[in-house]
């Protein structure tokens, strides 16, 4: 087999997008559409879900991914509107501090639901109209660099997002005889909107010192990559977790000195 350059086309093919009204999310389905794909936004706020679909000439599916009645009429309206889905980025996650000592049992599933639970619910609930259909796809579960390592102060989000990278490769086992591959995006600071909104002028920069290649990443990177799994560039990959953060993964600790750029194992600012 010859690899051709269209291998990266999404030409024909339905994506659903969780969360894909902003930030990652939003890179994701737009690039998507670049690559030819029919987008499908299941984000649960409205006006971004409009946007973003308008943006990508999709579709705006107005929907809590937590909630498996609502995933489900999310699909059906998919399904009936774009086609079934061959494409699942599963995006949608939230975050807040919560330390060991003060993580009450209600903060503790909520981060739990937000970040993993929906994973299992809307992969399956695609995963099984993939295989009704008998046409596999491509399933990318967005996950985090503080799925691999510690994360003070974010216990509960890190553990969901460790869920994720394992249940990626529970559910690439799972679905390989079905023709669906499943793997998993992990970013490390991406800039985005929401970002940029709460940030302090410069944090750029400062941040920057602290990632080998030297800068924060961008959701067009993310989106990159995910085109990558999702098209047929990635025909042969599954149950992996693709590291998207400038070197921060493999760095274990070294960080650009602030003076001099140098390598120092320890804090870069």
């Amino acid at each position: 087999m010859v690899l051709k350059r269209d291998a990266a086309s999404l030409e024909g093919r339905v994506a659903v997008v969780t969360g894909g009204g902003s930030g990652i999310g939003r890179g994701i389905a737009l690039g998507f559409a670049e690559f030819g794909a029919r987008v499908a936004i299941w984000e649960r706020d409205a006006d971004t879900a409009t946007a973003a679909a308008h943006e990508c000439g999709g579709l705006a599916c107005v929907t809590d991914v937590r909630d498996p009645e609502q995933v489900d009429a999310a699909l059906a309206t998919t399904i009936e509107t774009l086609g079934v889905p061959t494409i699942l980025v599963n995006n949608a996650g939230g975050v807040f501090w919560s330390g060991i000592l003060d993580t009450s049992p209600g903060g503790w599933d909520a981060l739990i639901r937000s970040n993993l639970t929906h994973v299992l619910l809307c992969t399956q609930r695609v995963a099984r109209a993939m295989t009704a259909a008998d046409v596999g796809g491509s399933i990318v579960n967005v996950t985090s660099i503080e799925g691999t390592r510690a994360a003070p102060g974010y216990g509960a989000y890190a553990a969901a997002k460790a869920g994720v990278v394992n249940f990626t490769k529970t559910a690439a086992l799972e679905l390989a005889p079905h023709g669906i591959r499943v793997n998993a995006l992990a970013p490390d600071v991406t800039a985005t909107e929401g970002l940029a909104g709460l940030a302090p002028e410069g944090w750029e920069e400062r941040t920057g010192h602290n990632i080998p290649m030297a800068r924060v990443g961008h959701v067009d990177e993310m989106a990159g990559a995910a085109v990558f799994l999702a098209s047929e560039l990635s025909t042969y990959v599954t149950g992996q977790t693709l590291h998207v953060d400038g070197g921060t993964s493999a760095a274990g600790g070294w960080y650009h000195h602030p003076d001099d750029g140098h390598y120092v194992l320890g804090a870069g600012v």
